[in-house]
């Protein structure tokens, strides 16, 4: 590409024309003018912008913590993005609809917070209802514990198993 960008001469028709749409296609998106320097200054505005957000931000982030209470000491536990409550506190947030609380059994009631899914009463994996085992083993039949002998009498001998006519030799085998 570099050999084509020197310039025209010594060029071929074919080769001015491929050059001239390979200056056009390197054109075609560049801003010129007004548009070009308000471009430019949305820009530098965004910049400043994010990098001013992302600071405050990470500040704020880092010495952000749960509100919740416990025994009257306060979590240290962080909080989850864009909340106030970490993950063990976060159903205490009245406004948030990600977490339910774990309904648990009768036997043993359980609080905590579980991811809302497709289901109806999200359960923590505790507390999670299986469904009903769709296959069934086939039962096994016994067996018998003393196996008797197989009678003798049922085998042949090998002189019984010779032929007693003689056939043609084609017939033999």
């Amino acid at each position: 590409g570099s050999s084509l960008l020197t310039g025209p001469e010594g060029l071929m028709a074919k080769e001015r024309e491929n050059l001239k749409r390979l200056k056009c296609l390197r054109r075609y998106r560049q801003r010129y003018g007004a548009e070009a320097l308000l471009h430019r200054q949305l820009k530098e505005r965004r910049m400043l912008a994010t990098d001013a957000a992302a600071q405050q931000a990470h500040t704020t982030r880092s010495s952000q913590r749960c509100l919740a209470f416990v025994d009257d000491v306060r979590c240290s536990n962080p909080s989850l993005p864009m909340t106030r409550h970490c993950l063990t506190h976060i159903c205490q947030d009245t406004n948030q609809t990600l977490f339910k609380p774990c309904q648990g059994s009768e036997e043993v009631p359980c609080n905590k917070p579980v991811p809302v899914s497709l289901s109806e009463d999200p359960c923590c994996p505790l507390h999670l209802r299986l469904p009903p085992q769709m296959y069934v083993p086939e039962q096994v039949l016994a067996v018998p514990e003393e196996l008797e002998p197989a009678p003798t009498d049922l085998y042949l001998s090998a002189a019984e198993l010779q032929p007693t006519e003689s056939l043609p030799l084609e017939f033999s085998d």
